[in-house]
């Protein structure tokens, strides 16, 4: 006998729940955060390419992708600044001085390996030369970097014009690979937001103002000590961060929110260790020289203080106007930095949330930009990474671009203007307003970040549920030091005498 058995209709399948693209629920998931989810004008650009990611797109594990991606736009992007150097490369820094500013592909570089003695094999801080600058007025890293490129270019026996374009085209190639570096560490220090770094790998910036000086071997150096203190690896970034004032000396500004945020958070034993870190690796690599070669050595340190008002400050719009130089400029400077200092400190202190170190330290190193007596167009170079970590909006980005493009463009024309052989370029007025254009944008960001930091609520990063994921052992750490923990304090110790008082009368 058969029997037949009536088959039961079949489930229908039940398809996975999409992933949140954004807020909480996104942090949770461990998804990248993409700019054009979270992100209007990225949102926007992303039409372009087909429009913004959907919710069922699956997304590699890892954040190699993104990095690749980023590394090589930042070498695109760092070529193209490269090749806007070629008016320069076969005459501009050899004939006439008007083509190098009216084509605005001046670099210190092919200037400096002859006038520094580099192309004599002098050696920097031990052997002097004739002028003005008898001795390197770089810092001792920034100058190991120069004597390694000089040793590569004599390697290929080139001479002269040839020797200068070679030691050109060396140094750029070991700038763009710090510039790499810069890029893939900044990517890195948000885990959940590597595409946070775009900006910065396609900034007009990088590529106009790369090659200009030796400044992205700080920057380099500066990203790897933020990576690692993201990681939890305070005395690693604090040897990061030595070195990288060992090349330049604005790193060691970073030290300042990392005390303010670390007070607040009573985190200070890991400040103390990044601390050492830091100290221990500036003076493995200035102590050396410093005992062997103290005129060599402290040319940069004597260089800086004795420099009056110079380019791109307003200082200098100052100087120009009243016709004479301030007194005491040093002292006004000093001052100035000190106070913004002071109320970036108090801001870090008071805010109602304790503020990303990201935020705290762009800030702080704008200050130093705009105080300083001195802003060169390679200067911009020092905020990237912090710009892009601290407000990662490409409206705000793009502003401040702006702005700083304007600057490098008009401190070139002006230069043509006024130091060139034809004298024809940007007057002094016009410079003055690309100045004016330099500092309102940089002021634009602070002014953006401050109220980020006085309302989290705009904060893009925070958007997620991330508390500071640059923060390492500040991220998502209570708040031990703030006013309202000391106002409960002092309330305590006030009442602690009575309760005592009143225990041994009544407590039996």
């Amino acid at each position: 006998m058969t029997s037949s058995v009536t088959p039961s209709p079949q489930a229908p399948l039940e398809s996975a729940p999409p992933e949140p693209t954004t807020g909480p629920a996104a942090h949770r998931s461990g998804r990248p955060v993409l700019p054009s989810d979270t992100d209007p004008v990225a949102a926007a650009g992303s039409e372009v390419l087909g429009g913004p990611a959907g919710r069922r797109i699956r997304f590699s594990p890892g954040l190699r992708a993104p990095l690749q991606v980023l590394a090589v736009l930042a070498v695109v992007t760092f070529a193209i600044g490269m090749l806007q150097k070629a008016p320069c490369y076969n005459g501009g820094w050899f004939f006439g001085a008007n083509t190098q500013y009216v084509s605005a592909c001046y670099s210190d570089i092919p200037h400096l390996y002859t006038q520094r003695g580099f192309a004599d094999g002098l050696r920097p801080y031990f052997d002097s030369y004739p002028g003005s600058m008898p001795y390197l007025e770089y810092p001792v890293l920034t100058g190991l970097f120069m004597q390694v490129a000089a040793w590569i270019t004599a390697a290929f026996g080139a001479q002269d014009q040839a020797a200068q374009q070679l030691y050109w085209f060396v140094n750029a190639a070991m700038l763009m690979v710090c510039s790499v570096v810069a890029v893939v560490a900044t990517a890195r220090t948000h885990r959940l937001r590597p595409w946070d770094a775009l900006p910065f790998a396609l900034a007009p910036v990088l590529a106009f103002n790369g090659t200009i000086n030796w400044d992205m071997l700080a920057v380099a150096l500066a990203s790897l000590g933020l990576l690692l203190w993201a990681r939890r690896h305070p005395v690693a970034a604090g040897v990061l961060i030595g070195l990288a004032t060992a090349a330049k000396l604005y790193p060691v500004l970073l030290l300042g929110p990392l005390f303010i945020l670390c007070l607040r958070a009573g985190r200070m034993r890991e400040f103390g260790q990044a601390l050492a870190g830091a100290a221990a690796s500036w003076l493995a690599v200035n102590l050396p020289i410093a005992l062997l070669a103290f005129d060599g050595w402290s040319a940069f340190y004597t260089f800086s203080e004795d420099r009056g008002e110079d380019y791109g400050t307003f200082w200098l719009i100052l100087m120009q106007t009243r016709g004479e130089s301030l007194e005491s400029l040093n002292t006004w400077v000093a001052v100035l930095l000190v106070l913004c200092c002071l109320a970036i400190g108090a801001l870090g202190l008071l805010a109602p949330r304790r503020p990303r170190l990201s935020q705290l330290a762009f800030l702080v190193v704008a200050a130093f930009a705009l105080t300083n007596k001195v802003y060169s167009p390679q200067y911009v170079l020092w905020l990237l990474p912090l710009a892009v970590l601290a407000r990662p909006r490409w409206r705000d980005f793009l502003i401040w671009q702006a702005g700083e493009m304007f600057y490098s463009l008009g401190v070139w024309l002006y230069l043509a203007g006024n130091v060139g052989d034809e004298q024809q370029g940007l007057p002094e007025a016009g410079y003055h307003l690309a100045i004016t254009a330099h500092l309102l944008a940089t002021l634009w960001l602070c002014g953006v970040i401050v109220r980020d930091v006085l309302r989290p609520a705009h904060d893009p990063v925070r958007a997620d549920g991330s508390d500071d994921p640059a923060g390492g052992p500040l991220d998502a750490a209570d708040d031990r030091f703030t006013p309202r923990a000391l106002a409960g304090r002092a309330d305590a110790l006030e009442d602690a005498p009575e309760t005592r008082h009143t225990t041994e009368q009544y407590g039996k």
